[in-house]
């Protein structure tokens, strides 16, 4: 893949980013998220996958356990519009609102501007290359390239 995070860090940061990723709800899939938390531990993140049928407090708990800087949902069961912004709210009323939340999943385009006004960092729609995450959460923590 790409050169290591850890051989790319420079002066800021100087840490690799803590990325939690969940799956919120009834939603019984999980390949794809699977999919990205192994593509970026391999890119050199720490990387916490919290499993299927999660609840919004303890997606929040495992934020909070971590100092997660990143949290990744991936939402297929079109929930999305529901499930982000109670997330959101959570994060914020737990004193983690500094997270930056990204969504992932079967998400209609015409969608992501009203995650996006909710708070939400970035949205991958279905066929994202692993790459172009990666690249997102580099590029957007401030590692150098």
């Amino acid at each position: 893949m790409h050169q290591p995070i850890s051989e790319r860090v420079g002066a800021s940061p100087t840490r690799a980013p803590r990325v939690v990723i969940a799956k919120v709800g009834l939603d019984g899939h999980d390949r794809g998220a699977r999919l990205v938390a192994n593509a970026l531990r391999a890119a050199g993140m720490e990387v916490v996958y919290t499993g299927l049928r999660r609840t919004i407090d303890q997606v929040v708990d495992t934020v909070i356990e971590h100092r997660a800087d990143y949290l990744g949902l991936s939402l297929l069961a079109g929930d999305h519009m529901i499930q982000t912004p109670k997330v959101i709210a959570a994060l914020k009323a737990r004193g983690a609102g500094d997270t930056k939340v990204t969504v992932g999943g079967i998400i209609a385009r015409q969608q992501v501007p009203e995650l996006l006004a909710h708070g939400v960092r970035q949205v991958f729609l279905p066929g994202t290359p692993l790459a172009e995450i990666e690249k997102f959460i580099v590029q957007d923590f401030g590692i150098q390239q």
